[in-house]
């Protein structure tokens, strides 16, 4: 059996004038041009498993140990901070001006089920590093085969 396909010629043309209007609104509209909120993108995480934890690596240089709020729910962990300029020049021009200040904060899901609570942050070097253990059902088991004697 054969089946008809309604012909809409001028359907590529929409298709077309669709994706030309999210080329430009991701390029000029959603993109602010001198940004002040440190966006997620720019928070990098390293995650590695080992054995017994899940370990976090993130570089927040210039950002003090106390401006640093660590969240665990559920299996998603929140990284949040916020930078503060460091001193106020008000006489000098800026040529350039492109460190950042204000807020950030970085969600991602957490592959393993963890024990939030026994979790350890250490910031060093402008380096955090957050070990957090995994639960015991999440733990890999080795079952011993014993061979049957017969």
């Amino acid at each position: 059996m054969a089946s008809l396909i309604k012909w809409a010629p001028f359907s590529d043309l929409v298709y077309l004038r669709d994706g030309v209007d999210r080329l430009f609104e991701e390029s000029f509209v959603r993109v602010p041009r001198f940004p002040t909120v440190l966006r997620a993108e720019g928070l990098a995480i390293d995650m590695c498993e080992t054995a017994d934890s899940l370990v976090v690596k993130t570089s927040v240089p210039g950002v003090k140990p106390e401006d640093i709020e660590i969240t665990i729910s559920g299996s998603v962990l929140t990284i949040k901070g916020k930078t503060k300029i460091e001193e106020k020049v008000e006489t000098e021009n800026y040529v350039r001006q492109e460190r950042r200040y204000g807020s950030f904060h970085r969600s991602v899901a957490l592959p393993e089920s963890v024990v939030a609570d026994k979790a350890e942050a250490v910031y060093e070097h402008g380096i955090l590093t957050l070990t957090i253990p995994k639960s015991e059902e999440a733990k890999p088991k080795t079952i011993r085969v014993e061979a049957k004697k017969q």
